[in-house]
């Protein structure tokens, strides 16, 4: 279009026929309405292509993300995963857009116009060549090196930033009462301002960047001005074609303007892909050990033994399991008690499958835990962990966790059974049981698990905020459904031990004993000291 305007505007100046006029005339219309649609198809083809890329490895990357659940927590910090989950998938869209298509279209239209202007002059289309090697790629590539560490660091304020606005906002009741607000608002004004920082130094060179690639732009057109105007003089080059070579030059380095950007964005990208990765390859390690999880048939209530069994959460060198050992025979009724940080529910969490021993085995039915597939294993378990999550909805919504073929006959009846005939079915549950009470909170809990029926009930401290009466009936109840089901209880309170078939104690990760109650009681060991403390505390 631009080449047909100064084909014109030469041309006209030497009165050529009405009709040469004309018909350059009617092409140029021709070529801004082709110039109009194809711009138009280029931005939504490029960016339904970007959306559709975009789209595919989000869904691609919860499906990965999904393997690491039990245990994510562990692993990353609840800012910094959303960071990743949101912020790094959305920086990949630019992948695309910004870095791999650029390219693309320069080379194309480049070469195309280096191969129209050769047609008429080729020392032009050399400096031509010269200006898409030196905007395209030397400066882009200069500026790349200096953007790469500029970007790291921005990716990593971003995630701190994420992570600490997010504690900010999880534990602000915890500071408002505790007048800590003023000093941590000051860390994560802190923390963003260095954040801002990284960005306005992002910001300066990209600016300076675009400076420099515009400036030679320019400079490569002023010097297909002073040759075309040298190449007439010496009438190589006929006057006429002399301003569609200058406008030519001025329009095809609108193309390489984007390469400005490229390395921030392949950058960012690249970054981006490393932290997403990081977690999608742990992901893929989970899911080929998976694959060769095998299904085995479970007795009613099957064996489980732990031996020898070592823990450590990740990046720590102190253990919080040490040597454990430990039978729970079918259908026997177990508990494990001990101070707090003893480890107990962490054996707890190994036995549910939720992490895996750091050494040692635990099996079930004598195969090894790791290899058995964890749905079949969570299919014969109901669980009350010492936090329970509620979804936002209704108490019935919450019930049908345990499945859907419950009527509201049993449900009621279940709650009942907890204590909780002041709850209807239809009654609204806040997000997270807002509106329960923490007593409230766990015997719903108890109640989910009882319906369903699991043939192995894992309870963690399931009544540590119930009233003593209330917290009787409803261990009455429980013990009577888990007639011929193992049950394993872990608790704080000694009260009620006696109809265990065993007491595993623990203490700084360690087994130290085990036995009945009353073998514990004769014992006078560890046990029967923490029994004489809770009576004289308790029982005064």
């Amino acid at each position: 279009m631009f080449a047909n305007s100064g084909y014109i505007v030469s041309k006209a100046a030497l009165l050529p026929p009405l009709y040469i006029l004309t018909i350059f005339v009617a092409l140029l219309k021709l070529f801004t309405v082709i110039r109009a649609f194809s711009k138009y198809a280029e931005r939504y083809y490029s960016h339904k292509a970007t959306f559709t890329i975009l789209s595919n490895v989000r869904t691609f990357f919860f499906t990965k993300l999904e393997a690491l659940a039990p245990s994510l927590f562990q692993r990353f910090r609840s800012g910094d995963l959303l960071a990743r989950v949101v912020g790094d998938v959305e920086s990949l869209q630019h992948l695309f857009l910004r870095v791999i298509y650029p390219p693309i279209v320069m080379l194309v239209v480049f070469l195309t116009t280096i191969i129209f202007t050769a047609l008429f002059s080729l020392p032009v289309a050399l400096i031509l060549l010269t200006g898409l090697i030196i905007t395209g790629f030397c400066i882009p590539l200069i500026f790349a090196r200096k953007q790469r560490d500029i970007q790291s660091n921005i990716r990593q304020n971003r995630a701190q930033l994420s992570t600490d606005t997010t504690e900010f906002l999880y534990g602000f009741l915890d500071l408002k009462l505790y007048r800590k607000v003023p000093f941590k608002e000051k860390a994560l004004r802190q923390t963003s301002d260095d954040y801002i920082e990284k960005q306005e130094n992002r910001g300066k060179q990209e600016q300076l960047s675009f400076a420099v690639n515009h400036w030679f732009s320019l400079v490569t057109s002023w010097s297909v001005l002073a040759l075309g105007s040298y190449l007439v003089s010496t009438t190589e080059l006929d006057s006429v074609f002399l301003a569609m070579l200058v406008l030519v030059s001025l329009t095809v380095f609108e193309t390489a303007a984007p390469m400005t950007d490229a390395p921030s964005y392949f950058e960012d990208s690249r970054n981006a892909a490393i932290r997403l990765f990081s977690i999608i390859d742990e992901a893929q390690n989970q899911q080929e050990l998976k694959s060769k999880n095998r299904l085995v048939e479970l007795q009613k209530a099957p064996e489980m033994e732990c031996k020898n069994v070592d823990f450590y959460f990740v990046g720590e060198s102190r253990p919080t399991l040490s040597n454990v050992s430990l039978l729970l025979p079918s259908g026997s009724k177990t508990a494990i008690v001990g101070p707090s940080g003893s480890g107990k529910s962490t054996l707890l969490h190994l036995l549910l499958k939720l992490y895996s021993p750091s050494s040692g085995t635990i099996t079930i039915q004598g195969q090894p835990l790791d290899n058995l597939d964890e749905n079949q294993l969570w299919e014969n378990i109901s669980p009350v962990l010492q936090s329970n999550h509620f979804f936002y909805g209704t108490v019935r919504d919450n019930l049908k966790l345990a499945g859907e073929r419950f009527s509201d006959k049993e449900m009621n009846e279940i709650l009942s059974c907890v204590k909780l005939d002041h709850l209807s079915l239809g009654d609204k549950v806040l997000e997270k049981g807002g509106n329960l009470s923490g007593g409230e909170q766990q015997r719903l809990a108890i109640a989910r698990a009882m319906l369903k029926k699991g043939n192995l009930l894992f309870l963690d401290e399931p009544t540590s905020s119930v009233d003593p009466i209330t917290e009787q009936q409803v261990m009455n109840r429980l013990f009577t459904q888990a007639k011929g089901s193992s049950l394993v209880l872990i608790s704080h309170k000694l009260t009620g031990l006696e109809r265990m078939d065993q007491i595993i104690v623990m203490d700084k990760g360690k087994i130290i004993e085990s036995g009945t109650f009353h073998d514990l009681m004769k014992r006078k060991g560890y046990f029967y000291q923490m029994k004489k403390i809770e009576k004289s505390v308790f029982y005064k």
